[in-house]
């Protein structure tokens, strides 16, 4: 589970049965859910399955998004969980402030790192706040509360604006390309999979899954095609065989951006 990670899998925290398939599934990151998934009544009783599902499997870290620092549950989500070395790393809902982000840390053990989610427009008008805030890995966009905040009716073009400036402020803090929001979509592979190819061309680097279907099409998005994997073999051999000479390919000089391009494809 890292800044690299395409795919982000939520399962409820109330529903223990279900952790281990989670993580079968196949998703590069679990996310065990204890705000949106949950109700009320059940906060307190999720937050002890989580706890005990993070101390019972040292060797597999837990990422959890715990509730909100405007709710009464997040001082008993943060003491619980923040200083428990089974716990990766925490998913910050509503995120606004650096000092909301502190104060998860604040009895944090050391290795613990942060996602903070994007999803109002005090979030977003703070973006390099949140982006320099310490432990930070990546911001990640929650596009459907994002959209309701703002009177944002729709999911294309209508967030084009707010994907860019949250590829550009990561990009400028020096932390992981951010994770995209969730498709409402389940049964249609195709609709997610373009969903998060749109992301990609947008420089997103994940997104988030609500179902396990989901999860191979995200992975197919993120994934390099055959033709791009050999247009970069083509692209290095023509610049090692030119000896740092000058050269074309295609009738298309292969200058550094290019040389860059091909050299990020093939790892």
């Amino acid at each position: 589970m890292s800044a690299l990670s395409r795919s982000y899998l939520f399962v409820p925290g109330n529903r223990p049965e279900r952790f281990d398939k989670a993580y079968a599934a196949g998703a590069d990151a679990v996310i065990l859910d204890l705000e949106d998934a949950v109700q009320p009544d059940e906060k307190v009783t999720a937050r002890a399955a989580v706890l005990a599902a993070a101390s019972a499997n040292a060797s597999r870290a837990v990422w959890v998004r715990i509730n909100g620092s405007d709710t009464r549950w997040f001082a008993d989500d943060v003491a619980a969980l923040v200083g428990q070395v089974g716990v990766a790393g925490v998913v910050l809902p509503k995120a606004e402030r650096r000092e909301q982000i502190c104060a998860v840390l604040a009895n944090a053990h050391p290795a613990l790192n942060v996602l903070p989610i994007v999803e109002t427009a005090h979030g977003f008008a703070n973006l390099a706040e949140l982006c320099a805030a310490p432990h930070v890995l990546r911001i990640v966009f929650g596009t459907l509360d994002f959209q309701v905040d703002l009177g944002i009716d729709g999911e294309g073009e209508e967030l084009h604006l707010f994907r860019s400036q949250i590829v550009l402020a990561s990009r400028l803090a020096g932390i992981g390309a951010p994770v995209d929001g969730v498709s409402t979509t389940i049964n249609d592979a195709d609709a997610v999979q373009a969903d998060a190819l749109r992301g990609r061309r947008f420089g997103f680097g994940g997104k988030l899954c609500i179902h396990p279907k989901q999860i191979d099409a995200v992975h197919r998005a993120y994934a390099w095609s055959d033709a791009e994997v050999e247009w970069a073999r083509r692209m290095l051999a023509a610049v090692e065989a030119s000896h740092g000479a000058a050269v074309a390919v295609d009738g298309k000089m292969v200058d550094m951006p290019v040389i860059l391009r091909a050299r990020r494809i093939l790892g």
